[in-house]
């Protein structure tokens, strides 16, 4: 049976099916969320009265390896579309390239970097010219789920944020074409910052439809939009921020009143239409998570919470409740049933059950890989993770002179495995001086990716590792064994290897339950690194907060036994982790 007949159009207003249509959409991102989540969290959408949801589509998730595609699980992106469908709501497709979204690199993929001469974000033709492939193998997955097909996508967007990066209007274009080359039929738009020069920047009017990104202030900024692009177009915020990101070392957690937000999203649906940005956050998994770079490096946190209308585990707020009575004013609510039982557990208690250095299955993780000076994570083919340099750095001696050149993010060095110092951002090329106690001494440095910047003027830069060198009494130091950790499988480490007090290790415990529950791993007593549960990278930990458990959905676990593995890189470690029912905030 053929679809029916639909449209959405843009004139004066949006329309749909040639009636005026108010879009009250909220944000959220299908790869932050478990699968077996996603019903419930589009059922709470539409519970709200929105009757769109937007996504982003994270280039680098899906073609992690060039040419190599993922679209299933949680980057089972046409599912998730069909899911919105199947409880009538629309959706507003952000097809990248570039997200931003406080993801790992603005969703670029690591891999851009291998050219030497890679301009991200410009009229670069190899850039452009593997945007095209990448669209040709996506477009595969919704181009028959757009509205004219009679499917709910309705809107897509060109790029992101363009305005605060660039000026170049030919690469937007250039997108365009890409976009409807290889199969957009909806109506497009873009989305900027309604400050300085960005909506001139960023706009392509001719093209596609101006939206404004802001949390505040839309009143002025409404009238801002309008007499920027005519009185006869529609308004839009398209990131309509009520609450805001943690980056590891914040204070405290990043919260946002109701009240406010809901006063100004009154403001907005008198005028317009809205994408609430975000209505469920969702988490970081693995080392997904970004950074920004203004002063300093600030990396973000694994619980992409945003203070939204729904917790990182889903729970509906006093926010959502606020919202909600808000939207009720402008459509009627729909009855909706939550149709997913979700409940949360306190496993308690569990002690570590065996423990293994990183220098004693370094071999069992990685080839080493053999150079005259060290490599780049990009060089070695690496996405994420860390990166272990080795070199023999000979006699007993004073060392005057030791810099780390161009090596980003955060550097642990350590002589015949003993720490002597971690080197971080800003401090990375300051001279340190030790000695050397040995005949022979070797030099190992732990260097990890914290997450690649996603926003702003250093994205070009985006190189991670040592990319300069290691300077030793003055001059470079040569031959080096570079270990890949990209922690892909830690599931099959050999634990009967020998365990140093106090060097970066892996811990195992065994977690036996009955019922499977969300719960919380709290990190109470153990530094920095990184948590698996059963094979699955669940994100980094960190003492430093504000963020203090990690965020553990029970699809990701199994009745009965559960394998539980911290990597941990400081040497500070616990002899115990516990499960709670709550995030601990």
């Amino acid at each position: 049976m053929s679809k029916p007949d639909r449209s959405f159009t843009v004139a004066d207003q949006f329309y749909l099916n040639g009636e005026p249509f108010k879009i009250i959409s909220g944000a959220i991102h299908y790869f932050r969320v478990v699968p077996e989540y996603w019903q419930d969290r589009l059922e709470k959408l539409k519970a709200l009265g929105c009757n769109t949801v937007e996504t982003y589509v994270p280039w680098n998730m899906h073609e992690p390896r060039e040419g190599e595609y993922h679209f299933s699980g949680m980057y089972d992106l046409r599912k998730f579309i069909q899911t919105a469908e199947e409880l009538g709501l629309y959706v507003i497709l952000r097809p990248s390239p570039y997200i931003c979204a406080e993801w790992e690199f603005g969703g670029l993929p690591f891999w851009l970097l291998r050219d030497g001469e890679m301009k991200l974000r410009f009229s670069y033709p190899p850039y452009l010219e593997k945007i095209d492939r990448y669209y040709r193998r996506l477009f595969e997955e919704f181009k028959d789920l757009q509205i004219s097909d009679g499917g709910p996508i309705i809107l897509m967007q060109v790029e992101n944020e363009y305005g605060s990066y660039g000026n170049d209007k030919n690469y937007l274009y250039s997108l365009i074409e890409l976009l409807r080359k290889h199969g957009a039929t909806v109506p497009l738009v873009t989305s900027d910052g309604p400050w300085h020069d960005m909506l001139d920047n960023g706009s392509v009017q001719d093209a596609a439809l101006p939206t404004i990104n802001c949390g505040s202030g839309t009143k002025e900024y409404f009238a801002r939009l309008r007499e920027f692009h005519g009185e006869e177009r529609p308004l839009m915020v398209m990131e309509f921020w009520i609450g805001w990101f943690d980056a590891w070392g914040d204070k405290e957690h990043h919260t946002r009143d109701a009240e406010s937000a809901a006063a100004e999203l009154s403001d907005i649906l008198s005028e317009g239409s809205v994408n609430i940005y975000m209505f469920h956050g969702g988490t970081n998994f693995g080392f997904t998570s970004g950074a920004n770079y203004y002063d300093k490096l600030s990396p973000d946190t694994t619980s992409y919470d945003y203070d939204a209308l729904l917790t990182e585990w889903g729970d509906i707020t006093p926010k959502y409740k606020a919202f909600q009575q808000v939207i009720a004013r402008f459509t009627e609510l729909p009855k909706v049933e939550f149709s997913t039982h979700i409940q949360k557990k306190t496993y308690g208690e569990i002690p570590v059950k065996q423990k293994v250095s990183l220098y004693s299955v370094a071999d069992q993780l990685a080839k080493p890989v053999k150079s005259p000076y060290p490599l780049t994570m990009e060089a070695l083919n690496q996405s994420s993770g860390y990166v272990l340099y080795q070199a023999d750095l000979g006699k007993q001696r004073r060392v005057e002179d030791f810099r780390l050149i161009q090596c980003a993010d955060r550097a642990q060095v350590f002589i015949n495995q003993k720490h002597i110092f971690t080197k971080y951002d800003l401090d990375m090329e300051e001279k340190e001086s030790f000695d050397l106690p040995d005949p022979e001494n070797e030099l190992m440095i732990l260097v990890e990716n914290m997450g690649r910047v996603n926003y702003s003027v250093k994205m070009n830069s985006q190189y991670k590792g040592i990319k300069g060198g290691v300077i030793v009494n003055g001059a470079f130091q040569s031959d080096w064994k570079q270990y890949v950790l990209s922690l892909d499988h830690v599931e099959t480490l050999d634990f009967t290897q020998g365990y140093l007090k106090g060097t970066p290790a892996f811990y195992r415990f065994e977690l036996e339950i009955g019922e499977k529950g969300d719960t919380f791993l709290d990190f109470t007593g153990w530094g920095k690194g990184v948590a698996f549960i059963n094979g699955f990278n669940l994100g980094r930990f960190w003492e430093v907060g504000p963020q203090k458990r990690l965020y553990l959905p029970a699809p990701l676990l199994k009745h009965g036994m559960n394998e539980v593995v911290l990597f941990e890189t400081e040497g500070k470690s616990g002899e115990t982790i516990r499960f709670e029912d709550s995030a601990g905030y």
